[in-house]
């Protein structure tokens, strides 16, 4: 297939509508903690010389008594690779022409008992069509029935697709989401993907399908995690751990992330891109 134009609109379409229900389901968290916190929407439009419809995406933020600092993010993109990072993007060397779209999502919590987390979902094409993404919790404070919780809702859909799905992402998760001069994992992990290709139309359907999943399981996981710690009661010491891991967290998206470098080599919207940072963190 060469024409992916109608499945990159039917992937925003769902991007867009996970987006929303994440966002109120979030905000109906924050009601329930007393908060009137609400998410604020900024529009973008991404700028290519040369190029009458770049695109572009929706920033939302939410700043609340339980989620310090959430973003959630939906763009939808075309463009060119530069040559130099063409030879870095999966298909671009054949064709350095590029859509992509999706939601990305990290929410840093106020309560130390409950775990940061990200989770991003994508469909992208160049000479190839792909999808990718997973999710990963990040807990100042691991706690044990969280880990398997969140695992156990990514183990469930990953075997009902491919049985080899959920340790062959569990693992590219725990390889990914680490951070080489610390020697550390950034968090508990998660599941990671990429490049489940397209060749036809029933691979679309195949990985849509799976993509899809793998955000109806986040918003099933999640939200019950934060509802079961959010009241937890917690000390300056426990703040100060909590801080200190968010320097780890901005640490490894500042120097290895994927998706911010591909934000910021293709002209993307820098505080959309730069949302995932804490709003709070602390270095020794």
């Amino acid at each position: 297939m060469t024409d992916w134009q109608p499945h990159t609109a039917r992937a925003k379409d769902w991007f867009e509508d996970l987006r929303d229900r994440i966002c109120a389901e979030f905000e109906a968290i924050e009601r329930e903690a007393g908060s009137d916190a609400a998410f604020e929407y900024t529009p973008w439009q991404r700028e290519e010389e040369g190029n009458a419809e770049p695109g572009g995406g929706v920033r939302g933020v939410m700043k609340g008594n339980v989620f310090e600092k959430v973003g959630v993010n939906v763009s939808t993109v075309h463009g060119r690779f530069a040559p130099e990072f063409a030879r870095t993007i999966h298909g671009a060397e054949e064709n350095p022409e590029f859509t992509a779209t999706g939601i990305s999502l990290v929410a840093h919590m106020a309560n130390p008992h409950v775990p940061a987390v990200h989770m991003n979902t994508r469909f992208l094409t160049t000479a190839k069509a792909w999808f990718g993404g997973g999710a990963d919790l990040n807990p100042p404070i691991p706690y044990d029935d969280d880990t398997e919780a969140f695992h156990a809702a990514f183990r469930a859909i990953c075997a009902r697709h491919n049985p080899t799905y959920y340790e062959r992402f569990r693992k590219w998760a725990d390889d990914y989401f680490f951070i080489p001069h610390r020697g550390v994992h950034r968090g508990v992990g998660g599941i990671f993907y990429d490049h489940l290709e397209c060749a036809d139309e029933a691979a679309w359907e195949r990985n849509f399908a799976f993509t899809q999943d793998v955000g109806s399981a986040f918003l099933e996981v999640f939200p019950a995690i934060v509802r079961g710690r959010m009241e937890t009661e917690f000390t300056p010491e426990d703040k100060r751990r909590q801080l200190e891991w968010r320097g780890r967290y901005a640490e490894f998206n500042l120097v290895y992330d994927r998706g911010t470098l591909f934000g910021l080599k293709t002209g993307g919207n820098i505080d959309a891109i730069l949302m995932s940072l804490p709003p709070e963190a602390v270095w020794n």
